[in-house]
């Protein structure tokens, strides 16, 4: 009766360490994942799409309003003394920059549609 005690104990205690070791490596492979991903230079929440500041859902953002609009004197590609504006290698204007009042600078092509932005510097 005895013999057949010890010999559970020593299973019992083998499946202990085996579920142990187990638990350690989990562990180890999270941290390791958690140092990746941060080594990724995930943006933070400022420079997110899912920022309603960056959204294009936001009006301040929305080429609707009309001081991101090209119809705006201050955007248009027409205004030479305009200080907006966004060109290429070329000296061509492809679109011009605003700042919304949330602190995002959206940029627009010359027909008006947003085609990024900027983070906010808060």
């Amino acid at each position: 009766m005895t013999s057949g005690f010890i010999t559970l104990r020593r299973e019992v205690m083998k499946h202990k360490f085996i579920i142990g070791g187990i638990a350690v490596g989990i562990v180890v492979v999270l941290m390791t994942i958690n140092g990746a991903v941060r080594a990724q230079g995930i943006p933070n929440w400022n420079a997110s799409p899912l920022n309603f500041d960056n959204s294009p859902l936001n009006f301040n953002n929305s080429p609707l309003n009309f001081n991101n609009s090209p119809m705006n004197w201050n955007n248009s590609p027409l205004n030479i003394n305009s200080n907006n504006g966004i060109y290429d290698n070329k000296g061509n204007r492809t679109g011009y920059a605003v700042p919304s009042p949330s602190g995002t600078v959206n940029y627009y092509n010359n027909n008006g549609n947003r085609i990024g932005y900027g983070p906010n510097g808060r």
